[in-house]
């Protein structure tokens, strides 16, 4: 009998041990927490968010935030279990934010490429929705495909590439058909701009496509940039993604317009954009919703396929404002600068 009890003893002490080292090991999830907002009307680390060079803007007030979502990419056992129980922070699986076979650099490239997308497409938006017309375009490095493309580690998300060959382009269209002019194998010469900087060129050898053995390609996506008669120019660093977009855009259009789009107000939000001015969803609306409240905002314009979410998480004090387009946005924004009790549409 005292050698089972001892047996029955050690054995616990062996399981104690074990289910306690278990909660150190890594599980497959990342956790999700409320990030910091940031003004589109401010200036951050005393520089503007927005700096537009060579057309007059209008003093404002209040805030246009926009919201976002710090990740944990790596957590214990025990990190999880906290998580799940506690009631402002989200634990998905990490293949939700990271998907199988890629790397943390790729996943970092991706949401630099979306953020810079983002800021292009919101400067379109908010200018066509001012009946600003573009004077020309560019082409810029969207993202480079894997590691293994010809031109990984020569280009990178955002140079803007502006001739092939000595051949001007300003177009994928025109990229594509200058590369096109060799044959897989043979080399092209990229001449490129990146941060600002004046233009200088790398040598790159094409491979064959995947899909198409004898198409030669540089193994890159890229995006068209509009340009128009003055400069605009978003100043964010170390934020990913694209559910910026809708916050840029009215940060921009608030800029360049007489009067507030806020009523002095702290106003929130998130969404993505596209050139037409069309509102996209994001992901972390909890977390946004409750990042933005703690900063003092009091109305959070919500992007409308994500409404349902947002009915359920809502902190108090908070007025949720369906929006489906950039002019919504702004119709919306300008009646509750008249009256903050307007009857816009919620969510």
């Amino acid at each position: 009998m005292a050698r089972r009890i001892q047996t029955l003893l050690v054995a616990s002490v062996l399981a104690l041990v074990l289910v306690v080292m278990g909660l150190w090991l890594p599980v497959p999830f990342v956790m999700l927490s409320p990030g910091p907002v940031t003004d589109t009307l401010g200036r951050p680390d005393g520089k503007p968010l927005i700096e537009i060079v060579g057309r007059k803007t209008y003093p404002t007030s209040g805030n246009l935030d926009l919201t976002t979502v710090e990740e944990v990419p790596k957590l214990s056992a025990l990190d999880a279990v906290r998580g799940w129980f506690d009631g402002d922070r989200a634990v998905v699986p990490r293949e939700l934010v990271q998907p199988p076979g890629t790397s943390d650099e790729q996943v970092r490239q991706e949401n630099t490429a979306a953020m810079i997308d983002s800021q292009d497409q919101a400067t379109s938006a908010a200018l066509g929705e001012l009946g600003i017309t573009p004077t020309g375009t560019s082409v810029v490095v969207h993202e480079i495909i894997d590691a293994s493309s010809p031109a990984a580690g020569k280009l990178r998300a955002g140079d803007v590439i502006v001739a092939v060959d000595g051949v001007a382009v300003t177009t994928p269209q025109q990229l594509q058909e200058a590369v096109l002019r060799v044959r897989p194998g043979q080399p092209v010469t990229i001449s490129f701009s990146r941060d600002g900087d004046a233009p200088t060129q790398t040598s790159i050898t094409t491979a064959a496509a995947r899909n198409d053995p004898g198409r030669p390609v540089i193994g890159i996506t890229t995006t068209e940039k509009q340009h128009y008669p003055f400069t605009v120019e978003i100043k964010l660093t170390d934020v990913g993604g694209p559910s910026a977009g809708l916050m840029f855009a009215l940060g921009i259009i608030d800029l360049l317009t007489p009067g507030q789009l806020t009523g002095g107000r702290t106003i929130a939000g998130t969404g993505t954009i596209d050139a037409s001015g069309t509102v996209g969803p994001i992901g972390g609306i909890q977390q946004k919703l409750l990042g933005a409240r703690r900063s003092g905002a009091v109305v959070f314009l919500v992007p409308a396929a994500n409404c349902p979410d947002a009915r359920e998480s809502a902190p108090a004090g908070l007025r949720l404002v369906r929006v489906e387009t950039l002019k919504g946005a702004i119709d919306d924004l300008n009646a509750l600068a008249d009256s903050p009790q307007a009857p816009v549409p919620g969510c």
